[in-house]
């Protein structure tokens, strides 16, 4: 139990301590979204960059880890803008915005250092290859989803060319195919870049961590519980439990699988209300689940951790 508790509670410690420090006044909330803003125009594409370009792909790309994640993201997707539509009778851009929430693991700002405090920095190789395709893949979904609802005779291209568009407008994305280029070209970046990247990286996930406790401070959950609900059992269990049961089918090996259920059992991320945001739809669904579901994963990622050991 112990060790569980040194695993979970010093990332909530920190996501609290950027909650209370915004909360009591004592950084603006300007200051917490300059934080943010640089975690993620900089620092985390720094980290996934640096990550990727280093990954061996030959090891961490594996169809059945991928399938295992992406299966139940896809499925969860479909049932909160199923749920959303045909449960609580939301709008179309709505329902496909609950979806995304559904859809979008905080797979960088929980995934990645609660994955690392629990097994050490070698067994995020398969963390790595899902965030090499989370942001593009999500994205590609919910934006190709969120168009074609709303496109009323634009038209394929007109459609096609917006997704594209919003696509590589993302900074994550760019990190993540940078890296990939140089991974995959085998080109050699000189020591000092490298050094001036891993030392921006290596700043990524405690700020991020603190500035989203600060953000968290002006969500408060309001309204629209029942749907909040449905948002928060979906990412917290049908899609953990999802990608387990496909992991176990296809035989995956013990790093794999951690790797693929605890990314999948994360909270939604704050690209959840980005999304929501970018539409002008379920805003306040979106951000309630966010705070409200990484609340709750206090408990449910020391359930999977157990599972898991």
């Amino acid at each position: 139990m112990q060790a569980l508790l040194d695993v979970i509670i010093p990332v909530f410690l920190v996501i609290g301590a950027g909650y209370l420090t915004v909360w009591k006044d004592y950084i603006s909330e300007a200051t917490v979204d300059a934080l943010m803003k640089f975690t993620q125009g900089v620092a985390i594409p720094c980290l996934l960059f640096s990550a990727l370009s280093k990954l061996d792909l030959s090891t961490g790309f594996r169809f059945d880890l991928l399938f295992s994640f992406y299966i139940g993201a896809t499925l969860c997707f479909a049932l909160g803008i199923a749920g959303a539509r045909l449960i609580f009778k939301r709008s179309w851009p709505d329902a496909i915005a609950i979806g995304f929430c559904c859809l979008f693991s905080n797979s960088v700002l929980l995934g990645l250092p609660i994955t690392e405090r629990a097994y050490g920095p070698e067994a995020l190789a398969g963390n790595y290859a899902i965030l090499a395709m989370h942001a593009p893949f999500c994205y590609l979904l919910g934006i190709t989803t969120m168009e074609i609802a709303r496109s009323t005779g634009k038209g394929v291209i007109a459609t096609l060319r917006k997704v594209v568009s919003a696509m590589f407008h993302n900074a994550l994305i760019i990190g993540i195919a940078l890296g990939l280029i140089v991974n995959l070209s085998g080109l050699p970046l000189p020591g000092a870049i490298t050094e001036a990247i891993d030392l921006i990286a290596r700043s990524a996930l405690p700020t991020a961590l603190f500035a989203l406790g600060g953000i968290l401070v002006r969500y408060r959950p309001e309204g629209d519980l029942k749907t909040i609900a449905m948002v928060v059992v979906i990412v917290l269990v049908v899609h953990p439990v999802i990608s387990y049961s496909s992991g176990r089918a296809l035989g995956l090996d013990q790093n794999a699988m951690r790797s693929v259920v605890l990314t999948a059992a994360m909270a939604p991320g704050m690209n959840a209300y980005i999304f929501a945001n970018m539409y002008g739809a379920a805003k306040r669904v979106a951000a309630s689940s966010v705070l409200i579901a990484t609340t709750v994963s206090v408990a449910t990622v020391w359930l999977w951790l157990l599972i898991l050991s």
